[in-house]
């Protein structure tokens, strides 16, 4: 568990450290694994690291995906590439806006229609710049798609994921969200409310907000891990490292983007690679990898002030002006139903 990682937290935010991830050979999937017969949902998946997940599981026997995407028209061309290519597994293209809290209930609310659900993959992610504000909700974008929409549809889905846990399997739902090592270098004022810093545009740097927003993740993984049984669901925080072939780099400047490339060219994985840490995160770490970040196949540490008294008292105070934004869906009451209905202890 990343919990028991301090010692390796300093090494993962040096240089070094960025380049050993980079380096390390992927691992196998185990030979005998099929995933005939189960569901799966990912979102952001009708380009790049999403899709080439999607066409992963599939390769593994997958039953039943649903893309969960905001284009209906670029997920019915993704789902066709995919459908023409397995014709045996039924491809749903269901949207949601990850801008929108009406549109994440929705997705969530349709959820609950299927007979099970296996695997969740919330990849939908992005940075964003200029300093852009969601229009329903009033937050920066890069803070409401990647943390909160994302934080917001991962409780809406626990209950539904241990309702769905076929009976009499030994193999609970999992719950991966798409994490990031730039976590390591995220800086935050310890001092103040957390959620208000990403409404400081006078502040705004696009790289910064992302980094910023991939350690509200992690956080928010680590003590969400403390209400859900691993037994019930899995909950834990992935990182595909360094990959070509994403739109990442698309909001920054032509001269970043170039320099970025010849980075890329050097150090960067194919993007059926970094997929694959996705896979690992769902179908290979298992219960040992509740609430913690996993990276280059494998359970990876918190950033290292996640270890001290401040960074607990940051996760705190970021849980609960979390549980405040989500008031209008009860969000509280939500995880405190699954904490008392677990059927053992946390952590």
């Amino acid at each position: 568990m990343s919990s028991h990682l301090e010692s390796d937290a300093p090494f993962e935010a040096t240089t070094l450290g960025f380049l050993r991830r980079q380096l390390t050979h992927p691992k196998s999937l185990p030979t005998d694994l099929s995933l005939a017969g189960k569901a799966a949902i990912v979102t952001g998946s009708n380009v790049g690291l999403g899709l080439s997940a999607c066409r992963q599981l599939l390769q593994l026997g997958l039953s039943h995906l649903i893309m969960a995407v905001r284009s209906q028209a670029k997920g019915d061309a993704a789902a066709a590439q995919l459908r023409k290519q397995f014709t045996s597994a039924t491809v749903s293209v269901w949207l949601v806006d990850m801008e929108s809290y009406d549109s994440v209930r929705a997705f969530a609310a349709r959820c609950e229609s299927l007979e099970r659900i296996d695997f969740v993959i919330l990849n939908a992610g992005l940075t964003m710049s200029p300093y852009t504000v969601a229009r329903e909700t009033g937050n920066e974008v890069t803070l409401q798609v990647n943390y909160l929409s994302t934080a917001l549809l991962t409780i809406l889905l626990l209950p539904i994921l241990k309702a769905k846990k076929p009976a009499g399997s030994s193999q609970p739902p999992v719950i991966s969200i798409v994490g990031s090592d730039a976590m390591y270098h995220a800086q935050l004022d310890l001092r103040s409310p957390i959620l208000p810093q990403f409404q400081r545009k006078d502040k705004f740097a696009q790289f910064a907000w992302y980094a910023k927003t991939k350690l509200l993740v992690a956080l928010f993984v680590s003590k969400l891990a403390e209400f859900v049984s691993p037994r019930d669901v899995i909950v834990n925080v992935s990182n595909p490292g360094m990959t070509v072939g994403t739109e990442f780099f698309r909001g920054y400047p032509v001269w970043a983007r170039r320099l970025f490339g010849v980075v890329q060219w050097m150090f960067a994985r194919s993007l059926d690679v970094g997929a694959s840490t996705y896979l690992d995160a769902v179908l290979v770490q298992g219960e040992k990898s509740h609430g913690s970040f996993t990276s280059d196949w494998a359970i990876k540490p918190y950033p290292k002030i996640w270890y001290t008294k401040e960074g607990k008292e940051l996760t705190e105070r970021l849980w609960e002006e979390t549980m405040e934004e989500f008031n209008f869906v009860g969000a509280s009451k939500i995880l405190a139903d699954l904490r008392e209905s677990s059927t053992g202890g946390i952590q």
